[in-house]
């Protein structure tokens, strides 16, 4: 059924990713840290959880998080072969699903907010309002479910009970029971990648051009708005690639297993840990503003108790001694 239980049912041993999966860890346990001090940073900053463009960043930190916290699960089951019941599989499959897909609509939405910032600046403050932030958030969890939760229901609907009451080791593969189940995903796939790289060259664009009728005040501002929706569009192209690995991963199990288990790793690695650590170097170290926040709390303070001692120290030192006449 699945490229895993194909796999262990063929005789295949699965321990060869072993030396592999402790690496995995310390990686995913530093973009857990960092992700971890920048969602407090946003909690902590009252400014950042008005901006819009922070509070979708920091929806992104949060699913991607919960995506590689179930991801590392998953691995870590395939790796000890402990299989698990069918249908909770099937929920965690849908859910990583449904957060893989998520990030790439958030990124959409952070290029569109950066759009109406450059391009509208007067209508800015009325478009990013309370109200329209929360139907976007809204629009984004919405969207991004249609594709798992067709999976999910599909797999219900064409498997019969003796299957859902199965054990199996757990993959997103398993919701791929037939062909057209992988077909059908696909082509949604593919129309929420037009979509979105039309979105993204239209907000490219429209920065480029006001980025050159800006001003000289207004030029570095600009440009740094544009380098970031280049970011963003190098980003979703990583994570639209790899919403698309399954179906190359599916195709090269059926050639040599050993090759497939090295290019999921390596999909694993290129296309859901790196697009993910781009998000934190985006706006957790290129933003002047939450960079500084985050330094404040990442150093607990200190910098700026040493600051205070050090003014203290100089202003002793610069004070006039006083005699007794």
């Amino acid at each position: 059924m699945s490229a895993v239980n194909n796999s262990t049912d063929s005789g295949f041993y699965i321990r060869p990713y072993g030396d592999r999966v402790p690496f995995v860890q310390v990686l995913v346990g530093i973009f857990l840290y960092v992700n971890s001090l920048m969602i407090f940073t946003f909690l902590k900053k009252e400014i950042f959880r008005e901006d819009t463009r922070y509070i979708l960043f920091a929806q992104t930190l949060f699913s991607d998080s919960v995506l590689l916290v179930t991801c590392d699960l998953a691995l870590l089951g395939i790796y000890y072969e402990y299989p698990i019941p069918m249908i909770p599989c099937c929920i965690l499959c849908t859910l990583m699903n449904w957060l893989n897909d998520c990030t790439p609509l958030t990124l959409v939405a952070m290029c569109l907010e950066r759009y109406v910032a450059i391009c509208m600046p007067l209508r800015h403050a009325d478009i990013s309002n309370s109200r329209n932030r929360k139907i976007g958030i809204l629009i984004i969890w919405t969207v991004s479910s249609m594709t798992s939760l067709v999976g999910f229901f599909g797999f219900l609907a064409v498997n019969s009970s003796h299957i859902l009451l199965s054990y199996v080791l757990c993959s997103v593969e398993v919701l791929l029971t037939f062909t057209w189940q992988a077909q059908l995903r696909a082509v949604l796939l593919q129309i929420y990648f037009f979509c979105m790289i039309v979105i993204i060259v239209f907000t490219y664009i429209k920065i480029l051009m006001a980025a050159r009728a800006a001003s000289s005040d207004n030029k570095k501002s600009t440009y740094k708005s544009l380098r970031t929706v280049a970011l963003h569009a190098f980003q979703l192209l990583l994570c639209l690639t790899q919403l698309l690995t399954p179906y190359v991963e599916i195709a090269v199990m059926k050639i040599d297993f050993m090759l497939f288990l090295d290019v999921q790793y390596y999909n694993f690695i290129i296309f859901l840990l790196a697009p993910r650590c781009l998000s934190p170097l985006i706006y957790g170290l290129r933003d002047e503003k939450f960079f500084l926040a985050l330094k404040h709390h990442t150093l607990f303070g200190l910098p700026k108790v040493v600051s205070a001692v050090f003014d203290a120290r100089q202003r002793n030192k610069t004070r006039p001694l006083h005699t007794d006449s």
